[in-house]
Parts: C-alpha cells; sequence; structure tokens
C-alpha cells in the first residue's frame, strides 16, 4: 500500500473526526507532515432531537504530524485553527500514540489489531455560548480499540470504537468508525460510516437557563468519503467530503476538505 495515504485517514477534520486513529503504519524514524483546510456549510440543527432552520459556516485549517517510533508503534500530533463568525482561534491540540499488538499476514491477507490513547485539550480561551463556539473547552483523554484487515494489500477495512473521558461538565460518549478502502497505482479512496454517542448532557434550548455550552451532549451520524494522490515518492495531495445526517446536538449538513502531505521516508513502514 502507498502508506503516505494514511494520512488522509486521520488528518481531515470536521469538529468531528473519521477516527482518531488508522489502521496504517509509518515505520521506524519515518515522519508524516500535512497542512490542509477546509470548510463545513451546515444547513440546519438538531437542538436535542428537534431540527430547527438554523444555518452554519465555518473554515478551518489544520497542521498534523506523525512518528514512527518503532514498527508498531507511532505516535501522532494535530492542531486546528478555526474560524466560524466572530469566534476565531485555536481550538485544541491532540496527542495520540497508536501501538500494534497483533500483526497476522500472508500472501494476500493480512490482520492487525491494535490499540490508542491520547489527549486533547484547549490551546486557547475561545468563547463559548452560542452555534459558532468552536468546541466545548474540553480535556478529553480518548482511548481506542482497532481492527484492521487487508485483503491483497490493495483492499482494507478497518473498524474501531473505545471510550472517551471528557472534563466535567461535558459528558463521555462512545465513539465508532467503519471505514473501507482502496489503493489502485498512485490513487487511493475510501468510504466511512462515523458515530458518536454522548452520555447524558443537556440539550440546547433545554434547561437549564441561561446554559453551560460545556455540558451539551452531542451524538451524531456521518458518513464520508476521501481521495488521494501521490504526486512524487514523498509529496500527495487529497480531497474529502462528509454529511452529518442526524444526531443530537448537532449540525446537518456537508463538510469539504482538501490537503498537502509530505512523508520524510527513512525506512520501510514494514521494517
Amino acid at each position: 500500500m502507498k502508506y503516505t495515504v494514511i494520512l488522509c485517514l486521520v488528518f481531515t477534520l470536521n469538529l468531528f473526526a473519521q477516527g482518531k486513529i488508522d489502521g496504517f503504519y509509518r515505520g521506524k524514524g519515518n515522519v508524516l507532515t500535512a497542512i490542509g483546510a477546509g470548510f463545513e456549510d451546515y444547513k440546519s440543527y438538531y437542538a436535542g432531537k428537534e431540527q430547527l432552520d438554523l444555518q452554519r459556516t465555518a473554515y478551518y485549517i489544520n497542521i498534523f504530524a506523525a512518528y514512527g517510533i518503532t514498527k508498531d508503534l507511532d505516535v501522532q500530533v494535530a492542531l486546528p485553527y478555526i474560524a466560524s463568525d466572530e469566534n476565531k482561534n485555536l481550538q485544541d491540540v491532540s496527542l495520540f500514540l497508536k501501538y500494534r499488538f497483533l500483526n497476522v499476514k500472508n500472501e494476500k491477507h493480512a490482520l492487525e489489531l491494535s490499540l490508542g490513547s491520547g489527549v486533547s485539550t484547549p490551546v486557547s480561551d475561545y468563547k463559548l455560548g452560542g452555534l459558532n463556539d468552536i468546541g466545548q473547552q474540553a480535556t478529553v483523554i480518548d482511548t481506542r480499540f482497532l481492527v484492521h484487515y487487508q485483503y491483497n494489500y490493495n483492499w482494507f477495512v478497518t473498524a474501531q470504537s473505545g471510550y472517551a473521558f471528557k472534563s466535567n461538565p461535558t459528558p463521555n460518549s462512545i465513539p465508532f468508525t467503519l471505514k473501507l478502502g482502496t489503493t489502485q497505482n498512485s490513487w487511493y479512496f475510501d468510504v466511512y460510516y462515523d458515530y458518536q454517542h454522548s452520555f447524558g448532557g443537556i440539550d440546547y434550548r433545554g434547561t437549564p437557563f441561561p446554559q453551560d455550552f460545556r455540558a451539551l451532549g452531542s451524538d451524531f451520524n456521518k458518513v464520508g468519503t476521501t481521495i488521494f494522490k501521490s504526486i512524487t515518492n514523498n509529496l500527495g495531495t487529497y480531497t474529502s467530503a462528509s454529511y452529518i445526517l442526524s444526531g443530537r446536538n448537532t449540525f446537518e449538513g456537508p463538510a469539504y476538505s482538501f490537503g498537502l502531505t509530505y512523508d520524510f521516508k527513512k525506512t520501510d513502514p514494514k521494517q
């Protein structure tokens, strides 16, 4: 597989990311970097479960880097800048470790199991109190279990889930992501389904009032796709699109992003 493409699996940033980790590893000593941009063009908002005619457009820039500590251990960091109406600031920096503890393969099949754990926390005092908020000012400790299967080393399916522990009063949540994809020569393509369920929390325009927006519970169902093209052995470009279908205290509508990746390769990722 073209290992540079894994950036697309973790880098695309909506406020709800398409899985915190991916099923591919960089290789010992390799560094993957990227910069991307995008926008969200949401058409309505679910206040609790009630759909309201409230729109929002937001723009963002994200920087990302991942490093292969060993062939089975990666570390990654990301930091976005988001602009939504008058709310413009750096959002939450995230740091994640991913460890592959099982790797069974033959000529056509590969099955890998991984564990991931990370933390995200605000790096600026961005404002809270409305639908243009760029986050919830929450520190999150995220744990993930991931199953990654490859067929003929050109097709793959990845499933991940776990538990997100969030600082009070933001409710904890369970995520789930299922992704299918393929690589063909210098091209990569995937489709995915992303889900989040929060435990409790308050609803927008609910009680108590005035509301503490850190305490909103957010659920969503989202689908999306990513296309990546290698330009050289190190440089690549991607574009992606997603659509939030439904949820609780979340917007409904599309989001789009694009960006460039650069892979500083020192070793074969399999090594």
